[in-house]
């Protein structure tokens, strides 16, 4: 596998290849164990396996920029939030979302550099902790509707809703916290991360899909809400100029009739034909549906190739021969 312009390794003459621009955006399932456990030993074996087929992509040539979910991460801390609630105050959601950009960040630096080096193809690695811009009127924040966090007792739910969140019940499985997802609009320090990427580094930003922001009285505020990191994901990809955006996930393709005897593996499409099975109910809102509007996006707005495919098909998704592939 080589790209276009790959050297072999090296900083700076390697770091500055012409190669491909990628954007990698990593599911949940590449920062847990199988079984989803979140301790700090899970995430880390976890980080290391998946920058394997990112590494290799980088020895051949290609400039990479990574993002990835956050959701395990970032309900973590609000179980702390929960049980600590009595001792110390509790996190803002977009202070939740900087916190774990921040701690991925650094363990994907940490377990592609040494990936990278086994290699031979050493090239700097940065975390850009970066903020997405929301509209303040976007109509998910009066009608919340993603689940974040655990479940919990009625009780527990109750008094978290006495500080202002908002939960809803889920059946034999307890209560649960929503909050809006409302549209990405700007990455807005997509800025500093091209400015590594043309100097030749491996970038990882937009994290969980960026700390949410919003312009309230002329000036950036955090939101209480959850930034899809695949919408957020194409908008980066744009911004970096990059030809290629691959989506890995836990599963090889998207599906069309997903849960019933007529299910297919949707291999090569167009952007037309995903907006029209999107329109026909074909992709689950809370799951492959974002999925599948970032990779539409991303090449109706004039990139090469998008992809959907697991994460031990990397490269060959990032060349179109595998997943659930679309071009213009």
């Amino acid at each position: 596998m080589t790209w276009k312009g790959g050297e072999g390794g090296g900083v700076p003459a390697g770091a500055r290849s012409t190669g491909a621009r990628i954007m990698i955006a990593l599911g949940g399932n590449a920062m847990t164990a199988s079984d989803g456990s979140a301790t700090p030993d899970a995430q880390a074996a976890a980080i290391e396996r998946a920058m394997a087929p990112v590494a290799d992509l980088v020895a051949a040539g290609a400039r990479v920029a990574l993002t990835h979910g956050n959701g395990p991460q970032v309900g973590n801390l609000l179980i702390k939030n929960q049980l600590a609630a009595g001792v110390v105050p509790p996190v803002p959601l977009d202070w939740c979302g900087a916190q774990t950009q921040a701690t991925v960040g650094v363990m994907i630096m940490n377990a592609l550099e040494r990936a990278l080096a086994a290699r031979g193809a050493a090239r700097p690695v940065a975390t850009v902790v970066t903020r997405t811009l929301v509209d303040a009127s976007d109509p998910g924040f009066a009608d919340p509707a993603k689940p974040v966090g655990r479940y919990f007792p009625e009780e527990q739910a109750r008094r978290a809703m006495a500080r202002g969140e908002v939960w809803r019940p889920f059946g034999d499985r307890g209560w649960r916290r929503v909050v809006a997802s409302p549209e990405p609009l700007e990455i807005l320090d997509a800025g500093a991360a091209a400015a590594l990427l043309d100097a030749g580094h491996i970038v990882v930003a937009a994290g969980g899909g960026g700390a949410p922001v919003a312009r309230v009285d002329g000036t950036l505020r955090g939101v209480e809400a959850v930034v899809d990191k695949d919408l957020a994901a194409q908008l980066l990809a744009r911004r970096l100029g990059a030809e290629i955006l691959v989506i890995a996930t836990d599963v090889e393709h998207a599906m069309t009739g997903f849960g019933t005897p007529d299910a297919r593996p949707l291999r090569r499409t167009t952007v037309a034909e995903l907006a029209a099975l999107a329109a026909a109910g074909h992709f689950a809102g809370g799951s492959m549906g974002p999925k599948v509007e970032a990779v539409r996006r991303f090449v109706a707005a004039g990139g090469r190739r998008a992809a959907i495919a697991s994460l031990a098909r990397l490269g060959d998704a990032a060349h179109g021969t595998s997943g659930t592939v679309v071009e213009a």
